[in-house]
């Protein structure tokens, strides 16, 4: 059997949280990335059969929610508590590989220290549902806090049609990267069922969702997708942050941004222009 620190799925988790630390997204142990895998490829690397210990299926209350959607699935998920920047250097401890049962949640592999899944599992679980109704080959969801997206929150509008259009000019590529716009829950306590609820009921029609004054949820079919629509959200949230205080000469017009859907052969919201 194949060392597990060798695995693909490990080494993306290793890059990507090391990636999300090193650019200010994930400070201390904010932030949290689940990995739908592929059951033979864990089987490389891990015997499936070997079950370590079952933990309640929960972040910070007790599950109630129908998870059987996802039974017999299997994710590599960091842990609660943990720090992103300490994952590339212990990722037995840092992360787990999962199993979802009717009792919980088997582990297979890591959280060496007696840890579990992050608290904002039911979240995960949730958008993973909800992703995989829209788009088979859904893998990932990751929740950050990165800076000028959550600054933005405190000095415009959450309003998704505005948001979405004031980030669509700031960036050419950005309604070719995220067509489909960005959905915006209002401010809600976080590791608990009902704003797991309220995001998956966002990720019907969005691969993004704000968390107001908190963070940012991606969902997609790979890890770089996912990383890669944040970051360009991030990246336009940082040019308005350092030009909205300032006289607006120049902008991208809806007219070009059509342009530029109809080049790349996506489909966007068309009710978010104006």
């Amino acid at each position: 059997m194949k060392d597990i620190l060798t695995a693909p799925f490990v080494k993306e988790m290793c890059d990507t949280t090391a990636n999300m630390y090193r650019l200010g997204w994930d400070e201390r142990n904010g932030g949290n990335i689940s990995y739908l895998l592929d059951e033979n490829e864990v089987a490389e690397y891990l015997d499936l059969n070997n079950v370590i210990r079952t933990i309640p299926l929960a972040g910070v209350n007790e599950g109630d929610f129908d998870v059987s959607a996802l039974f017999g699935k299997i994710f590599i998920v960091t842990g609660t508590g943990k720090y992103f920047k300490n994952v590339a250097g212990d990722p037995e401890t840092n992360l787990g590989i999962i199993r979802i049962a009717k009792n919980g949640v088997e582990l297979l592999w890591g959280y060496n220290d007696g840890g579990r899944p992050t608290s904002e599992l039911p979240s995960h679980f949730m958008c993973h549902i909800a992703r995989l109704k829209q788009d088979s080959e859904h893998r990932v969801v990751m929740h950050s806090h990165p800076t000028h997206t959550l600054a933005m929150n405190y000095v415009h509008e959450l309003d998704e049609k505005k948001f979405t259009h004031t980030l669509w000019e700031m960036c050419t590529e950005c309604i070719v990267v995220f067509p489909d716009g960005i959905g915006i829950l209002p401010w809600m306590l976080c590791g608990t069922n009902e704003i797991g609820e309220a995001t998956a009921k966002k990720m019907k029609d969005f691969r993004l969702v704000i968390w107001a004054m908190h963070g940012i949820y991606g969902a997609g079919k790979t890890m770089d997708e996912t990383f890669g629509l944040i970051e360009t959200v991030e990246k336009a949230a940082q040019i308005y942050m350092l030009t909205s205080h300032l006289p607006r000469i120049n902008t991208i017009k809806d007219e070009d941004m059509l342009k530029l859907v109809e080049l790349f052969g996506v489909k966007c919201r068309k009710d978010f222009l104006d």
